[in-house]
């Protein structure tokens, strides 16, 4: 234990070393780690509440930011990096705390725009946290009016298209023009027939409002689907690496049901999903299947999912897997009242393959985890999700006040609560496990 303690000390007085041994400026050393830890959300479009594109954005807020990068409080990532290590981890090193940190301290230098790295930054595309821009872009027909009347709202759209060919998708994104005001969305995408008018029917249906039986005029639209997707708050898109993806019909419609947190000013909002495609063949077509609330397995929740007010309680679901699977991501998913999630699988031999914990939940910072290399379930290993909820006025995200029962409710209200877990996968190929995603 001295040893390590030691060894952890040394890496931390090289690490400070390294940092203090230099004169710390924005453009050669605070702007790379701004762009690849920071800008996917501070920047227009997204979920930030201001933009951090130039040294002026950073430099005026240059305490506030050194306050929450120490403290670990942005950029958000709560996955216990113990627990298991994500490709996608946005959160800071200590050598990269401390360039912020020293850089505020002396003043905020701006340094020479030459002086900025070329190589290992991000760069952003207006529109879209991927890569490039995209390749379609389907969106609803015109933009909705959230009415500001602090009610929450269940809106289908339907968003139909032809594109004349198939395509091999290489990633995909949910967006929207004011993504603030969304608590989640969940859309499908559906391939018709040639015989089958997709313009047929409402552009969209409000669930909330409108009489519910006028949801069968979708009814035509759904008898196949190609692939499910959705977002939550913090969540960037979803892409498959190496020759893996999925097709894209030519011909079909999109159903986006679009959850609207409530709102106190009117406002205009246009959504819709990127898509990226591929010129390279999909040798093996990636899955998604939901666990928990609303998906498979929803009824074996132990115990009955409610929780009482001012209790704390936890929940687990056991699932056996069918097949051996190869994980690409995972999508853990609650609502205010959670405070710890964890999941993990037990193989037929008794082995335990750690998959995600977050040990301290907060619905505002959710992600699609990716791993960093293919994860094999083996067949009959059983898949456990854990939930522990804080239905108490103790908790400050609870939205009932005094605290009040709470189930799970079939629209899924922010006032409701969920267990949901969702998994990208694979059916197992030998040496799955050795693949590393890049």
């Amino acid at each position: 234990m001295l040893s390590k303690i030691f060894t952890i000390a040394i890496g931390v007085f090289i690490c400070t070393n390294n940092v203090n041994a230099q004169k710390i400026t924005y453009y050669k050393d605070v702007a790379p780690i701004i762009q690849n830890k920071c800008q996917s959300c501070h920047r227009p479009g997204e979920s930030a509440p201001f933009s951090l594109l130039t040294y002026e954005d950073v430099a005026k807020r240059a305490s506030f930011i050194k306050k929450v990068t120490q403290s670990g409080y942005m950029p958000p990532w709560k996955p216990d990096n113990h627990y298991r290590l994500f490709k996608n981890d946005r959160s800071l090193t200590n050598e990269e705390k401390l360039t912020i940190a020293k850089w505020v301290d002396d003043k905020m230098p701006m340094g020479n725009m030459s002086k900025a790295p070329k190589e290992g930054v991000k760069t952003y595309i207006e529109g879209t946290q991927y890569s490039r821009k995209p390749d379609l872009v389907l969106q609803t027909i015109k933009p909705f009016k959230v009415i500001g009347d602090n009610k929450e709202r269940f809106i289908v759209f339907k968003i139909p298209f032809d594109i004349g060919t198939e395509n091999n998708v290489e990633a995909m994104e949910f967006f929207s023009s004011n993504k603030k005001v969304i608590h989640h969305a969940n859309f499908a995408i559906h391939p018709v027939a040639d015989d089958i008018d997709i313009k047929q029917g409402a552009d969209y249906l409000n669930l909330t409002e409108d009489d519910r039986t006028k949801y069968s005029q979708y009814f035509p639209f759904k008898k196949t689907m190609t692939y499910y997707g959705g977002w939550i708050p913090g969540t960037s898109y979803e892409s498959y690496p190496n020759n893996f993806g999925w097709v894209m019909p030519k011909r079909g419609v999109i159903l986006l049901t679009v959850h609207f947190a409530p709102v106190s000013k009117d406002e205009d909002i246009v959504s819709g999903v990127n898509f990226f495609f591929k010129k390279t063949p999909i040798e093996r077509k990636v899955e998604v299947i939901s666990l928990g609330s609303a998906g498979v397995g929803e009824s074996s929740i132990e115990p009955y999912f409610f929780i009482p007010a001012d209790s704390v309680r936890k929940f687990e679901l056991k699932i056996t897997t069918p097949q051996d699977q190869s994980l690409l991501y995972i999508w853990p998913h609650m609502h205010y009242l959670g405070k710890i999630f964890k999941s993990y699988a037990v193989t037929p031999e008794k082995d335990t393959i750690q998959l995600v914990s977050i040990p301290s939940w907060d619905f505002r910072w959710q992600e699609i985890y990716q791993f960093k290399s293919l994860v094999k379930i083996p067949k009959g290993s059983v898949l456990t999700i854990e939930g522990t909820y804080d239905n108490t006025k103790s908790n400050p995200n609870n939205p009932s006040n005094p605290p009040r029962n709470v189930y799970s409710a079939n629209d899924m209200k922010s006032t409701d609560e969920m267990m949901t877990m969702l998994l990208v996968f694979l059916p197992y190929k030998e040496n799955d496990e050795k693949i590393e995603l890049k």
